[in-house]
């Protein structure tokens, strides 16, 4: 590892010239303190364009136990702050990070594609999880037990789990890094972080802005390179006591494995393939709007887009009309420029893959009222879709999309749409478009997911226990179940009674 290259100069994308704090552009991996380099690079490229954007150090086995060793060197000293001390930190963290929205929302738009007002929302969204975590770090509070045994006393604590691994997904690289770290940092642990290979400018630019808030070394470890080696690494030291990982499920199912043999505690939030549920008393546009934002944010790439839209049959005819019209309207094109509303997807699998759901569903009968098609804009580009008429049987109805190509399909009573929304491995979100305010209550209570949206889609925050049921994952991220993630239970059991024969003194 070689600290001297740490401004080492690069061949870097045109459009990063229009940084006001070119600070923030890091291709180094930081640990305990200091910026670090591997033996190897790799470039991180505009999905867009195609064009590089950076060239990043790829840190190896030398590097990750370094980052391990660190945090775990640290750990004492940060859990020895009072709340309130690591919360300061946390507060001008999340300031700076507002101070510079938009520096970290264009490194964002050429990391990973979505559109500008998107990645300015993100750069927002990330912030808001050191502020919540800063406060709600004071509330570990100590859980009193009624003795059922006599001179006794009895608590339950909450303590610092250790030394806690991230691992974060590039469809939200900022947003996904804040929650954890955040709840993590607040809870008194050290953190080794990972972001995927194909987003980790952002991680670096806040790992960046960590460092000028005063987070002390070693405390927030950032590593970059290839995630079998870093991942796999920290699966396996026995010095991680948490593994909180974002990813697909098919890996979250390698994460938990190769975590068992050290019993880490995990946080999985995995895949999602969310249904959204039009019933009949619904207004048509309202319907629409809600559709709209649930499925096309961040081209189709977010675990809480909405998959599966069933429509009920009295109201199938006025919403496709108008949910058609919404989509074709669409306007395709780079992150930067400023009417752009979808973006590129992030690499040619995901290409492949929306093409090869669009293709299965029309050779099973759906219509395709719109889309279809790749877009001119760029080889990474996917004409936003609907199709209509979408069987069950269908992959776009089994697997999870990741793209911006919507499926319809019809249904005729309540109880018959529980049933196939609820036919899916995965439990992250469902949401949910009617007036009745009795059916809103069965429909919260019937369906088997973790989060339940009616009537709007945006509900995630600090406050709110983000995860899924099912194979969407385990555990919660935000709120104080996200803090308590990165604890462990303490029980104290006090005999207070007076030894027989001796008498009470004072102390």
């Amino acid at each position: 590892m070689n600290e001297a290259l740490t401004r080492r100069p690069a061949r870097r994308h045109a459009a990063l010239d229009s940084l006001n704090d070119h600070g923030l552009l890091r291709e180094l991996s930081y640990c305990n303190g200091r910026w670090i380099a591997g033996e190897k690079d790799f470039a991180v490229f505009d999905p867009a364009t195609g064009q590089p954007v950076a060239r990043v150090t790829a840190i190896g086995p030398q590097g990750v136990d370094a980052a391990i060793s660190a945090a775990d060197a640290a750990f004492p000293v940060w859990l020895a702050m009072l709340p309130d001390e690591r919360g300061a930190i946390l507060r001008r963290w999340a300031a700076l990070i507002r101070e510079n929205q938009a520096d970290l929302a264009r490194i964002m738009v050429l990391e990973q594609g979505k559109p500008m007002a998107e990645a300015l929302g993100e750069i927002d969204y990330a912030a808001s999880f050191p502020e919540w975590y800063a406060e709600e770090g004071r509330r570990l509070n100590v859980e009193s037990i009624t003795s059922h045994l006599p001179g006794v006393e009895m608590a339950v604590r909450r303590e610092a789990i250790g030394v806690a691994a991230l691992v974060t997904p590039w469809n939200f690289p900022a947003a996904m890094l804040t929650r954890k770290a955040s709840a993590a940092l607040a809870a008194g642990c050290t953190v080794v972080a990972h972001p995927s290979g194909e987003t980790p400018l952002s991680a670096l630019a806040l790992v960046e802005l960590a460092e000028r808030a005063g987070m002390p070394a070693g405390v927030l470890n950032v590593l970059t390179g290839a995630s079998p080696e870093i991942v796999g690494a920290l699966c396996d030291d026995v010095r991680i006591g948490a593994m909180s990982f974002t990813g697909s499920t098919s890996i979250g199912r390698l994460v938990a494995t190769r975590c068992v043999p050290s019993m880490k505690r995990l946080v999985l939030e995995l895949g999602g393939h969310a249904p959204l549920i039009v019933f009949g008393d619904a207004d048509p546009d309202r319907a629409v709007e809600i559709a709209m934002n649930a499925k096309f944010a961040t081209s189709g790439q977010d675990c809480l887009a909405a998959n599966r839209i069933f429509v009920h049959r009295s109201i199938q005819g006025a919403f496709l009309e108008r949910f058609s019209a919404r989509i074709a309207a669409l306007r395709v094109g780079p992150g930067l420029n400023e009417t752009t509303q979808i973006g590129p997807l992030m690499h040619e699998r995901a290409i492949a893959k929306v093409e090869a759901q669009v293709a299965n569903a029309l050779a099973l009968g759906a219509r395709c009222l719109t889309g279809g098609t790749r877009h001119p804009a760029g080889p990474l580009f996917f004409t936003p879709t609907l199709l209509a008429g979408v069987p069950d049987e269908a992959v776009i109805m089994r697997e999870e999309t990741f793209g911006p190509v919507a499926a319809v399909t019809v249904f005729d009573t309540e109880e018959e749409v529980i049933r196939r929304a609820n036919d899916t491995a995965y439990g992250l979100v469902a949401y949910v478009v009617t007036e009745n305010g009795r059916r809103q209550w069965r429909m919260g209570r019937a369906l088997q997911f973790g989060m339940v949206a009616i009537n709007r889609v945006k509900i995630t925050g600090g406050p709110v226990p983000f995860g899924g049921w099912k194979q969407s994952g385990l555990g919660r991220e935000g709120s104080r179940h996200g803090l308590e993630a990165f604890t462990e239970l303490k029980y104290l059991c006090i005999d207070t009674a007076d030894t027989e024969g001796q008498e009470r003194k004072d102390a």
